[in-house]
């Protein structure tokens, strides 16, 4: 097993200007090039579907803030017993919210946390798309408008839950490795 995967897919050497640019902003931004990014690219057209992906989910503007698109990719990945990112995403919850317990609590179930109104509805809608979402009805996304989510909301947080429960499942085929520095930061 390499560092990043179960699978022999080596990095592209050498790296694409591009790549290197990319990685290059995650090392300056993260102190590290997230390891989902190495396990990519071994194929720059995957890793540049993947990204593009990423920052469309959690990065552009949305009614849903950073730290609640984080806590939704915890809570996806707890159900799923995701390691990967319960790892690399715990470690974003603890450092977005300045709360070590807050982001444990979200590792181990959400439903301890300490969380308002609109989380609760936010991430028990996230946990159903997840374990049922072909049981999802009008009267859940009631519950998350009755709570102050709009209806574009409604759409990120199923796009972000949607996107998490795809990276879960690669993450767990592949037997990808969370980078050691996450298991550190904020606590």
């Amino acid at each position: 097993m390499n560092e990043v995967t179960a699978l022999n897919l080596p990095i592209i050497d050498p790296l694409p200007e591009r790549v290197q640019k990319y990685f290059g902003i995650c090392e300056e931004k993260l102190g590290l090039v997230p390891n989902v990014l190495k396990a990519y690219a071994f194929d720059e057209e995957k890793l540049n579907a993947f990204s593009a992906l990423y920052n469309d989910v959690m990065l552009a503007d949305s009614g849903l803030t950073k730290l609640e698109r984080e806590m939704i990719a915890v809570a996806v990945s707890a159900v799923n017993r995701c390691f990967y990112c319960l790892v690399a995403h715990g470690a974003a919850v603890r450092t977005l919210s300045g709360d070590s317990a807050f982001g444990e609590a979200l590792v181990m179930n959400y439903r301890v946390a300490d969380l308002s109104a609109r989380q609760r509805a936010m991430l028990d809608f996230a946990v159903l798309m997840t374990e049922a979402s072909y049981t999802i009805e009008e009267r859940h996304r009631e519950e998350l408008r009755k709570t102050g989510f709009t209806d574009r909301d409604i759409w990120d947080i199923a796009a972000t839950a949607g996107f998490y429960n795809m990276s879960n499942r690669m993450a767990s085929a592949v037997d990808m490795r969370p980078n050691p520095e996450y298991h550190a930061q904020a606590r």
